[in-house]
């Protein structure tokens, strides 16, 4: 059974917050040359709950370097919010990353010498726009909005996988940016605990932020309003997922 039904993805009523167009990526290794990304193009809408979906290797961790501005595309051009990603230098990159988009690991990326209050700090530490008593306060209201502020003084190894991960989306939410990207946050979770996870985004979709949610589980690509599938660096849908 085909797992979209494909729809002409015109944003409607929408602000292109995000533009991809003619995107290539390209390795090269002793083995050849890897074409990850073939001539990629979209657009995202400003408060879209976007996934992006596919197998291993179909360049959905590469989509999301190129979007966040880790990487750099071989050729074509990035737009976000009006500015040209793809000719941002490594330092104008890094601090338009920390305005713009917040990112959700996998693998959680927590420092595990400090506590779940000076993780989720860290962000607007680099940022240097708060004072101090103003970071700690917003580190902790965005704990207590994850529901986990009563932790806010424990270590990352104190807690489970789920409490980690929701740190981390209240890491992310550090700056305010108009951007989350989620690359496989559910990847380590047991089931209950990725619909948990994927609640939290859902509803920061539904606050404004524009989320980008990558994911090779078709039960969460379901779940999606529109649903971007990869395949081999191609975009081979894009639309409504199908529901069984």
């Amino acid at each position: 059974m085909t797992l979209f039904k494909t729809i002409n993805p015109i944003i409607s009523g929408m602000t292109a917050q995000i533009n991809i167009r003619q995107v290539v990526k390209e390795y090269h290794s002793l083995a050849g040359k890897i074409t990850a990304l073939k001539s990629v193009s979209l657009q995202i809408g400003a408060g879209e709950f976007v996934v992006i979906s596919g197998k291993s290797g179909a360049g959905k961790t590469t989509v999301v370097n190129m979007l966040a501005a880790l990487d750099r595309s071989t050729s074509g051009e990035i737009w976000i919010r009006g500015v040209a990603v793809h000719s941002l230098s490594s330092e104008q990159s890094s601090a338009w990353r920390g305005r713009t988009i917040g990112v959700v690991f996998q693998s959680f990326e927590l420092m595990p010498t400090l506590s779940l209050l000076q993780n989720v700090m860290m962000p607007m530490d680099f940022a240097g726009h708060l004072s101090l008593p103003e970071r700690k306060r917003r580190a902790q209201s965005l704990l207590d909005e994850m529901e986990i502020g009563d932790h806010a003084h424990k270590r990352p190894s104190a807690i489970s996988g789920g409490q980690q991960q929701r740190v981390a989306i209240a890491r992310a939410l550090a700056n305010d940016p108009p951007i989350i990207i989620a690359d496989e946050p559910t990847g380590s979770l047991d089931t209950h605990t990725s619909q948990v996870v994927v609640n939290v985004l859902k509803g920061l979709s539904e606050k404004g932020k524009t989320v980008i949610l990558v994911t090779h589980d078709r039960d969460i690509a379901r779940q999606a309003p529109r649903n971007i599938q990869l395949l081999d660096g191609l975009i081979i849908s894009d639309g409504v997922p199908v529901q069984n």
